[in-house]
Parts: C-alpha cells; sequence; structure tokens
C-alpha cells in the first residue's frame, strides 16, 4: 500500500486557493487521495438561502469495532494584502526549515500529518479491528452553516457511530506540545436597540435619548460578575463590541441606539440561562427610562468539556513522549468544530503551533510537522492496539 509524505502532501493542499467558503476543487483532490489508501468517501455539499453553498468530506475505512475520527477543515482565510507576503500564498516554499504558506499550520498542515500516519498505520495494519474516519470541511473559517454542523446531522440520520474524535486545529501557544483542548467556552452575540424618541436637543423634555438608556444598560452588563471560573475553565465575561449611533446632526437627539456585545461563557451556564438573566436587566432599565428595547442573539456554541478518560491520558502520554513536553489539558482560546461533533462523540483537539495561524507568511516548522505526523501515527497503533 502506498504512503503518503506528510510534507509533500502539505504542498500539495496549500497548492489549492481554498479561501472559505471557495472549494478550488481541494474535496476532490483529497477524496482521490483517501480512495488511494482504500477509505470509502462520500462528498457533501450543503447549502442553506443567504448562504453560500459548501463542500465537505466524510470518508471512512473500516467497518467493525470502534471509530477513531480525525475532524479538520480545507478552508482558509483570506491571505490580506499579498505584497505583504515573502512568497505567493498559495505557492508555498521552504525557508530556514519551515513551510511557508496560506493554511500551513491552520490547518492543511495537520490534514496532511493525519493523512501520513493514516496511510503508514494501514501498511502496517491492513486487517486491524477498527474503523478509521475523517470528517473534513470547508466551512470552518467562515459562517459555520454548512459545514461540520450540517455534516454531524447528516451522520446521526445515518446511525453512523464515532466512538473518538481528534480536531486537529493548531492548539499549541508556543512549542509543539504545549497544551491539549478538553473543551471550550460557550460563545453568544447580542444585538441590542433601544428606541426613544427623536427630538431637538434644546427641548430634551420633548424627546427621549436612547443614548441614556444603553449606556446605563451596558455598563451594568460590563459589572457582572458571571461566575469565578471552575477547575477546567476560565471566568465567563461580556465584552462590548460595537455601539452605534446613526445620526448626522448635532442639534438632534437620536430616536434610536444600538449596541453589540459578546459572552463567553463558560459551563456554569447555557445560552438560556445568560439570555434570562440579561432579558431580565433591558427590561428594567427600558421601563424606567420609558424607552423600548429589541434584541437579537446569536449563539454560535455551548460549553463544552471532554472530561479526561483513559484515550485523553493515551494522547497526553504519547505527546510527552515524541516532544519532551506534557501537555496542559486546557479550555482556553475561541470554539472550535468539536462544539457540533460533541453531539455524536467525545473528542479533544491537538495539532500545530498556531503562532502564524491567519498572519502573513503563516508557517510550520518542518520539524513539527514530522513530529505531529509521528504523534498521529503512535495514537492509532495505541487506540486499535
Amino acid at each position: 500500500m502506498k504512503t503518503y509524505n506528510e510534507l509533500e502532501l502539505a504542498k500539495r493542499l496549500i497548492r489549492y486557493p481554498s479561501i472559505t467558503p471557495v472549494d478550488a476543487g481541494i474535496m476532490r483532490y483529497l477524496e482521490k487521495i483517501l480512495k488511494s489508501l482504500g477509505f470509502k468517501t462520500k462528498i457533501l455539499e450543503f447549502k442553506e438561502k443567504n448562504f453560500k453553498p459548501v463542500k465537505n468530506l466524510y470518508a471512512k475505512i473500516g467497518n467493525k469495532g470502534s471509530n477513531f475520527c480525525y475532524a479538520g477543515h480545507l478552508d482558509v482565510v483570506p491571505p490580506g494584502n499579498i505584497k505583504d507576503w515573502t512568497i505567493n500564498p498559495f505557492k508555498p516554499s521552504i525557508k530556514k526549515g519551515h513551510l511557508i504558506g496560506r493554511g500551513a499550520n491552520d490547518m492543511k498542515g495537520s490534514v496532511a500529518a493525519f493523512i501520513s500516519a493514516v496511510s503508514i498505520f494501514l501498511k502496517r495494519n491492513e486487517k486491524f479491528n477498527g474503523s478509521i474516519s475523517l470528517l473534513i470541511t470547508g466551512d470552518e473559517e467562515g459562517d459555520a452553516i454548512n459545514g461540520t454542523k450540517k455534516v454531524v446531522d447528516y451522520l446521526i440520520k445515518k446511525k453512523e457511530k464515532i466512538n473518538f474524535c481528534l480536531v486537529g486545529e493548531p492548539t499549541n501557544p508556543n512549542k509543539l506540545g504545549d497544551m491539549i483542548k478538553i473543551g471550550r467556552r460557550g460563545s453568544l452575540t447580542g444585538i441590542l436597540t433601544i428606541f426613544g424618541v427623536q427630538g431637538h436637543v434644546a427641548y430634551p423634555h420633548r424627546a427621549n435619548n436612547p443614548s441614556t438608556t444603553i449606556i446605563k444598560i451596558l455598563n451594568e452588563l460590563k459589572n457582572i460578575k458571571f461566575d469565578k471560573g471552575t477547575k477546567n475553565f476560565q471566568p465567563s465575561n461580556l465584552e462590548v463590541t460595537k455601539i452605534n449611533i446613526n445620526n448626522n446632526a448635532d442639534n438632534v437627539i437620536p430616536g434610536s441606539a444600538k449596541a453589540s456585545f459578546n459572552i463567553r461563557f463558560n459551563n456554569k451556564h447555557s445560552s438560556n440561562s445568560i439570555k434570562k438573566r440579561l432579558n431580565k436587566i433591558f427590561r428594567k432599565i427600558s421601563k424606567k427610562s420609558n424607552s423600548k428595547f429589541k434584541i437579537e442573539y446569536r449563539v454560535s456554541g455551548e460549553a463544552f468539556l471532554t472530561k479526561p478518560n483513559p484515550t485523553t491520558f493515551m494522547i497526553q502520554d504519547i505527546i510527552k513522549k515524541i516532544t519532551k513536553v506534557k501537555p496542559k489539558l486546557s479550555t482556553t482560546g475561541g470554539t472550535s468544530d468539536l462544539r457540533f461533533i460533541r453531539k455524536l462523540s467525545p473528542g479533544l483537539e491537538f495539532g500545530l503551533v498556531g503562532k502564524t495561524m491567519h498572519k502573513v507568511d503563516e508557517a510550520v516548522s518542518l520539524n513539527d510537522l514530522k513530529k505531529l505526523t509521528k504523534i498521529y501515527s503512535q495514537i492509532l497503533d495505541n487506540y486499535f492496539s
């Protein structure tokens, strides 16, 4: 059976300008690679009104025993001003022991490392007791509407069972082996509009300034102490991200004011419990100021935690053995597609070093790429032994 080199495969993947949600042919290319290894594959394209269609891939080899799934994404963020790069971001280049290109560590390098690891594992274990699957999306960096979320719903309908999932996001802050992510905080965005009464600034008694009300509300929101954190999570926090009063005249009291905020919350809360708490504040202050309000919420994910289990500790031990660093089990940072996959399976995240992700001259150490392939290969060996 053929084996694939992680560096050569990473280069080929980077050459596809798969800027989210554009596929650029990358899923068909990956499907061809996986079919050559004996995987059964299915490209899943999902569409939803007001969102661009997205191609995803689910591939599986083996149909008995435990299903170990690797999840990742092949879409990348835009490169920005190409003149700022030292190379063409979609023509990968090696400089000073690093592979440079858009997606090198977020996360085409990790996908390449896992496929290389699988090819090595299958060459040594043609008949193994279990199954390996890959859930690859083209929508992680975008709206996350037609990507992993819909693939998971599809797999649930098909009664597909996944026993453990490894997500290859770049989890390490500084060096390979720093960190495993075992959970993430939830994320809730609120868009609040306060409606007052427009009027002349010289006659404030004839108007009702919504800016006064919205400032009182935002001040109260910022002073909320949601919790002190938990053993596994840092404290929940709220940040005001936008304040907007659409008023072009300095002698007019505006009729409405708008603000946005985002809350990252731990597993002491749900999005619903937070909404109830905030709505009480909106009602109380709006009523006192004789104003009306409208609130729109967007939930991008609930807080989740995979309690450390034998598989977690096995992976932690392999990483320590290869990198000489014992990875910290963490829930810090933003969110990931594991928030959707957890409906199907427990899991964790471990990939490359994220220092240059989304930056100009995004790069991955060749040594790290090789070590990650070795880590993934040993995880498969141990999981199925």
